[in-house]
């Protein structure tokens, strides 16, 4: 047996809910809610849409999890990241996912992306759904060409909806005066923070509960020393949570104390 399953099985595990498996638990927290509401609204409306948060704190499974509900028949998503990508390749990686081949030139790019949400618009009555992730590293010049890029039938109707996903030092960038023309056409900016107490507690147990687990597994003041170390991040509290139970693994522990999580906070910090 090797010590995945040993660990697994002592916890009375079907596998660890902490790290990324096949079968992802969401838990729903308010945050995540809100998150999704303001993505629905959005998806209504069409526009621009702005999803900040700091590392850790769920962007990604909210936009993953909304995305996927959308029906593939109405809604065409495509997703791009700016955290690899020169200004060139950001409009030759759209121009790609959307389904055509990149020119070298920006104009051809620009032509050929707003012929394809013409096309998806009018034939197959499809709305673009462009995620922009790792926003927070765009550029003046792409928010400047967005405006244009976006803008269908003399600025009069939006035809896609364009979310720009990251930390919340995009807001900065948005606030800046050259931005205002760009902010103006903004329909829903919403930030997340981080899980309550009361909020950390269930993600734990829902995250347990999720993987087949019927037994104890963190005592209360362990769980409590896992949240004041996580500060809400619901990637930290999975972190120490992973962490913690290898710790209470090697070290025979039937159920994970406060020092266990205080020695799992210590290695995270060193790692």
């Amino acid at each position: 047996m090797n010590a995945d399953i040993d660990y697994t099985a002592r916890y009375g595990l079907e596998f660890n809910p902490f790290l990324k498996n096949s079968k992802e638990i969401t838990v729903e927290t308010k945050e995540y809610r809100e998150a999704s509401f303001r993505l629905d609204y959005l998806n209504r409306t069409k526009g621009f849409g702005i999803l900040t948060g700091g590392p850790g704190r769920g962007k990604t499974t909210v936009v993953r999890d909304w995305s996927r509900k959308l029906n593939p028949s109405l809604y065409k998503v495509i997703y791009s990241s700016l955290s690899t990508l020169t200004v060139t390749e950001f409009y030759q990686n759209l121009v790609t996912q959307m389904g055509g081949i990149p020119a070298y030139q920006k104009s051809k790019n620009f032509r050929l992306i707003q012929e394809e949400i013409l096309r998806l618009s009018a034939e197959k009555k499809q709305t673009p759904v462009i995620i922009i992730d790792e926003a927070n590293y765009i550029s003046a010049g792409i928010l400047n060409d967005m405006k244009i890029l976006f803008n269908f039938e003399m600025d009069s109707r939006d035809r896609a909806v364009v979310l720009l996903v990251g930390l919340p030092n995009l807001n900065n960038t948005l606030r800046l005066g050259i931005h205002e023309p760009f902010r103006q056409r903004i329909v829903m900016n919403y930030n997340l923070d981080g899980l309550t107490k009361e909020e950390g507690r269930r993600y734990i147990a829902e995250k347990l509960k999720g993987a087949g687990c019927t037994q104890p597994v963190f005592e209360d003041s362990a769980v409590e020393a896992i949240l004041n170390s996580a500060n809400g991040t619901p990637r930290l509290i999975g972190k120490l949570c992973n962490a913690s139970l290898l710790i209470g693994n090697s070290s025979g522990l039937e159920t994970i104390n406060t020092d266990t999580v205080m020695q799992a906070v210590n290695d995270c910090e060193l790692g």
